[in-house]
């Protein structure tokens, strides 16, 4: 759009205001504009009042009042309540919370005097019950205004046509939309289509699709649009029944042509063992992408680690690895045993609820025993007791970057008191040495500023 000024000559401000009248027809219907006449100079006052802050939320919250009554509909008390406690900076605010609000269409159109006057970092539409007008009209002013960087629309499962359409040309055209939630929500048939088509072009670097039923073609279509995004950071499909087959295949075809997605959760599907092995095929490819791979609760067995031992040692990237709620046994944690301390990338390492007992916890003090790279390990709900506690603890004498050791807060249970004892004298040095690393890193990393080039950048997490 083209911002017009007092100062522009006249030729130059009716070619501006037949441009902007243009892109205005090319805009969706549902969005009120102003008479022909009015557009370039409201536009332009609209977004001068935008960057200089002039509307205080007092004053948007009457403009909302009087939008309510134009459209005969009653002012929302929630959205009321935020404008009048909430805290704008610079014309924006935190959240619009309208989550299980049930906005119809004229609810919908009403609101465009909030969106019009603020921006928010996160904008929550989550159940909110859209049908297709009302979600249709809301989308395209969130595009229109650019009103949100991180847009939440789950739970709306009754929004039709119209409203993907306007879905996709919010993903394909905003400029400031990083984040979008598209949760609970069957993505089948035209959904996916269009979602699959707008991630080609979009600038979102975080997606959520999390319950939406992926599996099968709607993922080929997904993974087939973003073989060649270069945009998208975190990929999020937990939940979408994903099998060990087509879909496993697709998500190792996405780990060789893709480089860009640095956060993959596929927690809580169904990859299972040979999943997997399409997947650990797809890692030795990652040169410089994918750092956190999220696998917890996908049916994966001791014979899935035959895999992942072939993928550790040359895995030049991975930080972050959960395989927590899968049955790998000590079996599993024996396989995988030395092929964790050839690895030179590896961070942090989820084994929660891994059916581990003190034979793998060995297993696995033996790898930090060797490891000077890995920071967090996570071996929560297994029956680990004394003689696993004592291994782990006498590795940590020797290792010097495990900063968090996770251990249930009731251990397994001993029946002798001795026992009882030593189980709670291992655990709190094990905390004691942990924190040790984590200070000696702490100082290590205010030391190594000195000499950076560059900014440090944080250590990924661990998502559970």
């Amino acid at each position: 759009m083209t911002r017009c000024s007092g100062k522009e000559e006249d030729e130059q401000s009716t070619e501006g205001a037949g441009k902007a009248v243009e892109n205005q027809k090319k805009r969706k219907k549902h969005v009120s504009f102003p008479p022909d006449e009015q557009i370039v100079s409201g536009f332009a006052e609209h977004q001068i009042r935008k960057a200089d802050s002039c509307l205080t939320l007092a004053e948007v919250m009457v403009a909302y009042q009087q939008s309510c009554s134009k459209h005969q509909v009653q002012p929302r008390e929630h959205v009321l309540q935020q404008l009048q406690q909430g805290v704008c900076v610079g014309g924006a605010m935190k959240c619009l919370d309208l989550k299980g609000e049930r906005l119809d269409h004229r609810s919908c159109e009403a609101l465009e005097a909030v969106l019009k006057s603020l921006h928010f970092d996160f904008i929550n539409l989550q159940a909110a019950q859209l049908e297709e007008n009302g979600a249709s009209s809301m989308l395209d002013m969130i595009l229109y205004y650019e009103s949100t960087t991180h847009l939440d629309i789950s739970d709306n499962s009754s929004m039709g046509t119209s409203a993907w359409r306007a879905l996709a040309h919010l993903i394909k055209q905003s400029v400031h939309l990083s984040r979008l939630d598209v949760c609970n929500v069957p993505l089948v048939d035209y959904p996916a289509q269009s979602l699959a088509k707008a991630l080609l072009t979009s600038r979102l670097t975080i997606l959520h699709l999390h319950n939406t039923r992926l599996s099968g073609m709607p993922l080929f279509k997904l993974v087939g649009a973003l073989k060649s995004n270069k945009t998208l950071q975190e990929l999020h499909l937990t939940n979408n029944l994903l099998n060990s087959y087509q879909d496993a295949l697709q998500l190792g075809d996405l780990l060789r042509y893709n480089n860009t997605v640095h956060t993959l959760q596929l927690s809580h599907n169904a990859i299972a063992d040979t999943g997997l092995e399409e997947l650990c095929d797809g890692l030795r490819w990652q040169t410089a992408g994918l750092k956190v791979l999220l696998l917890r609760n996908n049916q994966i067995t001791e014979s899935g680690m035959i895999h992942l031992a072939k993928a550790l040692p040359v895995l030049k990237v991975l930080q972050v690895l959960d395989l927590g709620e899968n049955h790998l046994e000590n079996e599993g944690i024996q396989i995988i045993r030395e092929p964790l301390m050839m690895n030179r990338t590896l961070l942090q390492l989820g084994l929660a609820q891994a059916s581990i007992t003190c034979e793998g916890a060995v297993a696995l003090a033996e790898f930090l025993a060797e490891s000077h790279q890995i920071q967090g390990l996570d071996i929560r709900q297994n029956q680990v007791k004394v003689g696993g506690l004592m291994a782990l603890c006498l590795a940590l004498k020797i290792n010097q970057s495990l900063a968090s050791l996770d251990l249930d807060l009731i251990l397994s249970q001993e029946k002798d008191e001795f026992l009882v004892e030593t189980q709670v004298r291992l655990q709190s040095e094990i905390t004691q040495r942990c924190l040790t690393n984590a200070s000696r890193s702490l100082f290590s990393s205010d030391s190594c500023d000195t000499f950076a080039t560059e900014p440090q950048r944080p250590t990924p997490k661990l998502t559970l």
